[in-house]
């Protein structure tokens, strides 16, 4: 059966934490004296906002670049409640303005308004992802809700609603350009779905839920982050069995910098986990390592996750009913691709039969070849990986550490930097060290420029390596975005890794899958260094599209041109063979059962906890009958269990979304095929252009649905997902 993926027009709503007005202080019984206090508190504050760092405008080279080497997080609390105080007042003074609403004083002004406070969330956010510490987590505990509440004085102001609805409904409206009509159409949206509607009553509580919610997505993401500092596994030598010495280098380092020298360190973080799985022949250390990483917030202390799982999805489940939603995830998709839960789960439901089908094969072929070796084992989810490398080389002789060897982190960086300028005309210098401030020594900063015009476009921050405070995985950020309507502005993107870093003067090696992600993630950088939209706001996205063109950046790696002469041997500086190549392609499906299902049953758990009535909820119980109910295969576990899905109970950019992973390969695999059939192939000049003017440059300025439609002159079909997993034949 042939399925299409109908890609309908959706509006983008900036994800808002909405939370309670407070009230007013009363006012003092002693005007006089309250006077004198105010007047000198007033001059107190005001002299402190001018030597906070955190407060200042951005100067320097580049358009300005952020002080990251003068932060002091002693002035992170005022200068948060300095930047909320004066947004505050730009949103009055919008609100009251006694001139018509028109979409210039009330729409652009809004756009224009909180410069203060996004340079504050700036170096806030450095500090929650980069650069954690408890001092940091008291007053990210502390002022969470005070930031919700912050955020709903905006969405919850009425006369600020009245007149952006007034703006909505006029005449102007129609005479806009269409990107001024999509902002107009944004943050009317905006409000209107988080309260802006309801009840004095109704949106008491719908901004006491979001304080609530603040707080315990907070709490959740610092549980998560003290189980992966606490739990590191310390190994001696006669425990490094089968590990290549890539990784015994790197575990050396990370060992010796916890005060452990002559130890090994096996972190609680994915980069270290799956190497380890994958190669150590100890199978009761491959399970103890296995167990320290998926049961992160589920070990029953005071880091535990569960209840406040629980306590997330009824607070959600609450605060859609106010707006007259059935579910969270009904609200949640409304203005996405998918339109809603329904569809997503379609779409999942048409892969899950062959990613099992093909696991359960994977699987037999694990357990035939640990029967052949004399192994008396069942497999189990800790034998995985070490046993599905096993089969690669068995069935295709391919080692994965032999591929391994070619994959050098700085020369991944390079053959990036080659597609970006093959693909968007960029040139990538890197900046001498101290010209822009970093946050950390090991991030390093790259100048941006046009390759024709020698313009300026924006620059690249790289924070590649894993240390305690930095949270996991990878992501990539935006410190500032393109716009024009208030001149214009250029990019300062950064992309965030957490590589084991190897021994002094060793390289870098990385896997094939940590390879896709590092390009993955660049792919989101470059979204924002070609941005041409002229509104803040039309920099958001729509997150079930938001994915689709970083995945698809992941099908450079494999082109020839990043392969002969980017992926070099460390030690011979020879390009891959010829005969290693082609083992990689013809292993190119290999354990898609495995990732697939891994993917989809936390996607599915995803979608059932936001459809299902939260009441008297046991997250690790209904987790474990969901995947029971999947048929999820036993020797696989989702690839974020319930306790440590971030994504989902840190804060709300993916809840009732992780599907849109899947939603957006789709895209990518039906967009690969389009360079596929072109003359030049994934660099022909021709499609390169149409993918940058109407994929990546006008960012949230079109309706997904049809920007891809320009791209591919057609909406998306699931054939191309299917074949490029091998999954046709299932």
């Amino acid at each position: 059966m042939r399925y299409s993926l109908l890609l309908m027009s959706s509006l983008a709503v900036l994800a808002v934490t909405a939370c309670s007005e407070t009230s007013e202080p009363a006012p003092a019984e002693n005007s006089d004296a309250a006077s004198n206090s105010d007047s000198s508190s007033e001059t107190t504050a005001q002299s402190d906002a001018e030597e906070n760092v955190l407060l200042a405008e951005w100067d320097g080279p580049y358009g300005g670049v952020p002080p990251f080497d003068e932060m002091d997080l002693q002035d992170l609390k005022p200068a948060l409640e300095v930047a909320m105080a004066e947004n505050l007042e730009e949103i009055d003074a919008i609100a009251e303005n006694p001139e018509a609403p028109t979409f210039e004083n009330t729409i652009v002004a809004l756009e224009r308004a909180g410069e203060k406070w996004d340079r504050v969330s700036v170096m806030r956010g450095i500090w929650e992802s980069n650069l954690s510490s408890p001092e940091f987590r008291e007053i990210q505990t502390e002022m969470s809700p005070v930031i919700s509440a912050f955020r709903s004085k905006i969405t919850q102001n009425p006369a600020l609603f009245t007149r952006i609805k007034t703006v909505y409904e006029s005449e102007e409206a129609e005479n806009l350009r269409d990107d001024q009509k999509r902002v107009l159409n944004l943050t009317y949206d905006r409000f209107a779905r988080n309260g802006a509607t309801l009840s004095e009553e109704k949106k008491a509580r719908y901004a006491e839920i979001n304080q609530e919610l603040a707080t315990l997505h907070t709490k959740f993401a610092n549980n998560v982050l003290a189980d992966e500092e606490s739990y590191v596994l310390y190994l001696t030598e006669d425990q490094l069995g089968g590990l290549p010495q890539s990784f015994i280098d790197a575990a050396a380092s990370a060992a010796t910098e916890r005060g452990k020298e002559g130890m090994f360190s096996v972190t609680n973080t994915r980069s270290s986990m799956s190497p380890f799985l994958t190669y150590s022949t100890e199978r009761d250390l491959r399970e103890k390592v296995w167990r320290t990483y998926y049961n992160r917030g589920d070990n029953a202390d005071e880091f535990d996750n569960n209840a406040i799982i629980a306590e997330i999805l009824k607070l959600r489940d609450e605060r859609v009913e106010l707006l007259g939603y059935d579910n969270y995830a009904q609200w949640r998709l409304e203005n996405r691709m998918a339109k809603t839960p329904d569809r997503a789960i379609e779409l999942m439901e048409a892969v899950w039969p062959s990613a099992i089908a093909r696991a359960k094969e994977e699987v037999a072929d694990m357990q035939a070849l640990a029967e052949s070796e004399g192994a008396d084992i069942t497999i189990q989810p800790w034998d995985y990986r070490f046993y599905a490398e096993k089969v690669r080389k068995d069935k295709y002789d391919l080692d994965s550490d032999e591929v391994k060897q070619y994959l050098q982190l700085d020369k991944l960086r390079e053959g990036m930097f080659y597609v970006a300028g093959e693909l968007f005309n960029y040139d990538f210098k890197r900046v001498p060290s101290g010209m822009v401030p970093v946050f950390h020594p090991d991030v390093k900063v790259w100048n941006v420029t046009d390759k024709t015009t020698g313009d300026h476009v924006g620059l690249w921050y790289l924070d590649p390596f894993a240390r305690t405070g930095k949270r996991s995985g990878a992501w990539a950020t935006t410190y500032r975005s393109h716009t024009t309507f208030d001149g214009p502005t250029t990019v300062l993107a950064s992309n965030n890794s957490n590589f084991v870093k190897g021994a002094a003067g060793k390289p870098v090696l990385v896997s094939w899958d940590d390879a896709t992600t590092f390009f993955h993630e660049f792919g989101h950088a470059l979204h924002g260094l070609s941005s041409n939209v002229a509104y803040p706001r039309l920099n958001g996205g729509v997150r079930d599209y938001t994915e689709f063109q970083s995945q698809l950046l992941e099908r450079w790696v494999s082109t020839d041109e990043v392969v002969n002469n980017y992926l070099v041997h460390h030690e011979t500086g020879k390009p891959m063979p010829a005969e290693l190549r082609q083992k990689i392609k013809d292993a190119a499906t290999f354990n898609q059962g495995f990732a697939t299902t891994e993917y989809l049953a936390s996607a599915l758990v995803d979608m059932r906890y936001h459809t299902t009535d939260p009441e008297g909820i046991d997250p690790d119980a209904f987790e474990k009958k969901t995947l029971d109910d999947l048929g999820m295969p036993s020797e696989i576990v989702m690839r974020h269990r319930s306790p440590h899905f971030g994504h989902i109970f840190s804060g709300e950019g993916y809840s009732a979304g992780y599907y849109g992973y899947m939603w957006a390969d789709v895209l990518t695999s039906d967009a690969a095929e389009a360079f596929k059939e072109s003359p030049g192939g994934f660099y022909d000049e021709a499609v390169a252009e149409k993918l940058v003017e109407h994929l990546f440059a006008p960012r949230n300025s079109v309706d997904p649905a049809e920007a891809y439609r320009a791209f591919r002159g057609r909406d998306a079909e699931i054939d191309a997902l299917m074949r490029d997993r091998g999954f046709t034949d299932e």
